[in-house]
């Protein structure tokens, strides 16, 4: 339990909060509970890409929210978001180190990969950072190479995996379920036609990453229970759809969850998306995608 507000700090991006984020994470957790200080995370928003270079087409594996949720399931007390902003970006080293680590956040140990850099065109170090950190009083705990290099992990990595539909690589670099989070919305009632009702779900933040078009194996919690389900990602060519849609139909479910906040995961990738010639061969195949669904839940439930 923190009894003083002195933090134990490590800065990131921590997009996608991954295994090997998560060993920075515990560390930091661990620190601070043996000298019971605050754990804490000076992440940055937006993406210095989006701000530098105007960027809009980075795609993030957590939206900030997510981000924020995920580091606090890990025991962090504390999540600093510092808005990255040109003016942010042309802070000197020192003065970045002097008026936010030092004077704003009270920082008395960082504990940092031996590759970060920071201050103006990222021109300063680790080494660096400890120069500071004696002249500042406070410690820099220094995570090496080789251990960084144990977890093989990347947000690259991650990213590709999702946008190939390999589902189960990017949850084992991950370390839990990806998902995204939205609001279920009205769509155009095709799928109740075919005996399928899906909800279809809005995704606020553009820059959230969404896996590659195609039929994927998903679970949610709704109203306090888990709740399986198949969902589409894709244009809907059977129906000459045009706008890419998220949809889910949920299994042996049947409340009304319009407007409801849904957070659904991702956990096996059945197929792409196809046209097929008419709308019965393509509830012919929904049959064929949740018979397989449900075999692939009953594998990992047994």
């Amino acid at each position: 339990m923190t009894t003083n507000t002195e933090k134990i700090l490590t800065i990131g991006t921590f997009d996608g909060v991954h295994v090997g984020h998560q060993k920075i994470i515990k560390r930091v957790v661990k620190i601070a509970s043996e000298k019971e200080s605050k754990p804490a995370v000076l992440t940055l928003f937006p993406h210095p890409r989006m701000v530098l270079q105007k960027d809009d087409s980075i795609k993030l594996l957590n939206t900030i929210d997510e981000r924020i949720q995920l580091l606090k399931s890990l025991g962090i007390e504390e999540v600093i978001v510092k808005e990255f902003t040109k003016g942010f970006a042309n802070l000197s080293a020192k003065d970045y180190v002097k008026q936010i680590l030092v004077d704003e956040l009270n920082t008395k140990q960082i504990v940092i990969g031996y590759d970060h850099h920071f201050g103006k065109n990222r021109s300063a170090n680790i080494d660096n950072l400890k120069v500071f950190a004696r002249e500042y009083g406070f410690k820099v705990e220094e995570i090496s190479a080789q251990e960084i290099k144990d977890v093989t992990v990347s947000s690259t990595k991650i990213r590709n995996a999702l946008k190939n539909g390999n589902i189960e690589v990017a949850n084992a670099y991950l370390g839990y379920e990806y998902f995204i989070s939205g609001e279920v919305v009205k769509g155009k009632g095709i799928g109740r036609t075919l005996d399928y009702p899906t909800a279809n779900i809005r995704i606020k933040e553009s820059y959230k990453l969404i896996p590659s078009d195609g039929v994927y194996v998903v679970k949610s919690e709704i109203e306090g229970f888990t709740i399986y389900g198949m969902m589409n990602i894709g244009t809907n060519p059977t129906v000459s759809g045009k706008a890419r849609s998220i949809e889910v139909h949920f299994f042996d479910f049947y409340s009304d969850i319009y407007g409801k906040s849904l957070k659904i995961e991702f956990l096996h990738w059945l197929r792409s998306e196809q046209k097929f010639e008419n709308l019965k061969a393509l509830k012919k195949q929904l049959s064929k995608d949740m018979t397989e669904a449900l075999e692939f839940i009953k594998s990992v439930n047994a």
